[in-house]
Protein backbone atom coordinates (compact mmCIF):
# COMPACT_ATOMS: atom_id res chain seq x y z
CA UNK A 1 0.00 0.00 0.00
CA UNK A 2 1.19 3.29 -0.71
CA UNK A 3 0.85 5.84 2.40
CA UNK A 4 1.61 9.35 2.55
CA UNK A 5 1.93 11.60 6.21
CA UNK A 6 0.54 15.47 5.83
CA UNK A 7 2.82 17.84 4.73
CA UNK A 8 4.04 19.39 8.21
CA UNK A 9 8.10 18.69 8.03
CA UNK A 10 10.01 21.88 7.26
CA UNK A 11 12.33 22.48 4.81
CA UNK A 12 13.61 24.88 2.70
CA UNK A 13 11.11 27.31 3.13
CA UNK A 14 8.36 24.53 2.23
CA UNK A 15 6.46 21.81 3.87
CA UNK A 16 7.11 17.91 3.21
CA UNK A 17 5.04 15.14 3.34
CA UNK A 18 6.69 11.55 3.03
CA UNK A 19 5.68 8.77 0.72
CA UNK A 20 5.95 5.50 1.07
CA UNK A 21 4.87 1.99 0.65
CA UNK A 22 5.11 -1.02 3.11
CA UNK A 23 5.10 -3.17 0.44
CA UNK A 24 8.21 -3.02 -1.86
CA UNK A 25 10.60 -0.23 -3.06
CA UNK A 26 9.45 -1.50 -6.70
CA UNK A 27 5.80 -0.35 -6.01
CA UNK A 28 7.17 2.74 -4.29
CA UNK A 29 8.98 3.79 -7.37
CA UNK A 30 6.17 3.27 -9.90
CA UNK A 31 4.11 5.03 -7.82
CA UNK A 32 6.52 8.44 -7.55
CA UNK A 33 6.76 7.84 -11.68
CA UNK A 34 3.33 7.99 -12.03
CA UNK A 35 2.83 11.17 -10.25
CA UNK A 36 5.36 12.70 -11.97
CA UNK A 37 8.04 12.79 -8.26
CA UNK A 38 11.69 12.91 -9.66
CA UNK A 39 14.13 10.12 -8.40
CA UNK A 40 15.80 13.20 -6.43
CA UNK A 41 13.23 13.20 -3.98
CA UNK A 42 14.30 9.64 -2.99
CA UNK A 43 15.91 9.65 0.40
CA UNK A 44 16.78 6.16 1.73
CA UNK A 45 12.87 4.98 2.38
CA UNK A 46 10.56 7.67 1.66
CA UNK A 47 10.05 10.09 -0.89
CA UNK A 48 9.88 13.83 -0.27
CA UNK A 49 6.80 15.67 -1.43
CA UNK A 50 6.35 18.96 -1.09
CA UNK A 51 3.07 20.30 0.27
CA UNK A 52 1.37 21.89 -3.36
CA UNK A 53 1.79 17.97 -4.59
CA UNK A 54 -0.15 16.31 -1.79
CA UNK A 55 -3.62 16.82 -3.02
CA UNK A 56 -2.61 15.07 -6.66
CA UNK A 57 -0.62 12.48 -4.69
CA UNK A 58 -3.94 11.50 -2.26
CA UNK A 59 -5.84 11.74 -5.85
CA UNK A 60 -4.00 9.33 -7.59
CA UNK A 61 -4.11 6.73 -4.89
CA UNK A 62 -1.70 7.20 -1.63
CA UNK A 63 -3.57 6.72 1.50
CA UNK A 64 -2.98 9.59 3.99
CA UNK A 65 -1.73 8.28 7.95
CA UNK A 66 0.08 9.85 10.22
CA UNK A 67 4.11 10.42 10.86
CA UNK A 68 4.07 7.43 13.75
CA UNK A 69 1.94 5.20 11.36
CA UNK A 70 4.09 5.61 8.74
CA UNK A 71 7.41 5.12 10.46
CA UNK A 72 4.93 1.76 12.23
CA UNK A 73 4.66 0.42 9.04
CA UNK A 74 8.01 0.71 7.44
CA UNK A 75 9.57 -1.28 10.40
CA UNK A 76 6.97 -3.82 10.14
CA UNK A 77 7.55 -4.05 6.40
CA UNK A 78 11.06 -4.56 6.56
CA UNK A 79 11.53 -1.87 4.34
CA UNK A 80 12.19 0.97 7.27
CA UNK A 81 16.30 2.58 6.37
CA UNK A 82 17.28 4.17 9.15
CA UNK A 83 19.81 7.56 8.81
CA UNK A 84 23.73 6.53 9.47
CA UNK A 85 24.84 8.79 12.14
CA UNK A 86 28.32 10.13 11.56
CA UNK A 87 30.62 11.11 14.31
CA UNK A 88 32.71 13.93 14.00
CA UNK A 89 35.99 13.03 13.36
Amino acid sequence: MILVDAPTWPGHGRLWSHLVSDVSYEELHAFAASVGLPPRAFERDHYDVVDERFASVVAAGATVVSSREVVARLTASGLRRRKISRLAG
